[in-house]
C-alpha cells in the first residue's frame, strides 16, 4: 500500500459555471487553466501520481502542449489510470477537500463522487469529497480561486 497527497488551485474569471470532480456546477465565474481547470481531478491525478512514484500532473500533461488544450480532466485520470492498469496498481480510496467560498457545492457531492468513483473503478463509498470555505479570507475568500487537496491510497 502507498499513498499520496495532491493539491491543486485554479484562478476564477468571467464565465458561466466551473467543472469540479467532473460535474459542471452553475456559478457566475469559470475556472481559468489548460485544460477544463479541474481542481478536483488534477489533485486526484496528482496524489495518484505521487503514491506511485510517478511525478505529477504537469509532467504527464503539460500546460501548453496543444493536446491538452481544454481537454476534460476526467479523460486525463482516464491515461492515469491506463497506466496503472498496465502497472497493476489498484485505487482503493480517494478522499477529496474542495475550498472554494463561491458557489455552494453540496448539491453536486454526490455526482461528483458518482462520476470520479466511475473513472477510478471505485464504489462510492470509497470517493470521498468535502467542501470548506475559508470565512471570507484570503484569494478563495475574496472569490478569486477554488482550491483541492486529495488523498489517495493505491495497492500495487
Amino acid at each position: 500500500m502507498r499513498v499520496g497527497i495532491g493539491y491543486d488551485v485554479h484562478s476564477l474569471g468571467p464565465g458561466k459555471g466551473v467543472i469540479l470532480g467532473g460535474v459542471e456546477v452553475p456559478c457566475g465565474k469559470k475556472l481559468e487553466g489548460w485544460s477544463d481547470a479541474d481542481v478536483v481531478v488534477h489533485a486526484i491525478v496528482d496524489a495518484l501520481l505521487g503514491a506511485a512514484g510517478l511525478g505529477d500532473i504537469g509532467g504527464w500533461f503539460p500546460a501548453g502542449d496543444p493536446d491538452y488544450r481544454e481537454i476534460s480532466s476526467l479523460s486525463l485520470l482516464s491515461r492515469v489510470m491506463d497506466v496503472f492498469k498496465g502497472r497493476g496498481i489498484k485505487v482503493i480510496n480517494v478522499d477529496v477537500t474542495i475550498v472554494a467560498q463561491e458557489p455552494e457545492l453540496s448539491p453536486f457531492v454526490a455526482g461528483m463522487r458518482l462520476k470520479l468513483g466511475n473513472a477510478l473503478e471505485l464504489a462510492t463509498e470509497r470517493v470521498s469529497i468535502k467542501a470548506t470555505t475559508t470565512d471570507g479570507l484570503g484569494f478563495i475568500g475574496r472569490g478569486d480561486g477554488i482550491a483541492a487537496q486529495a488523498v489517495a491510497l493505491i495497492q500495487e
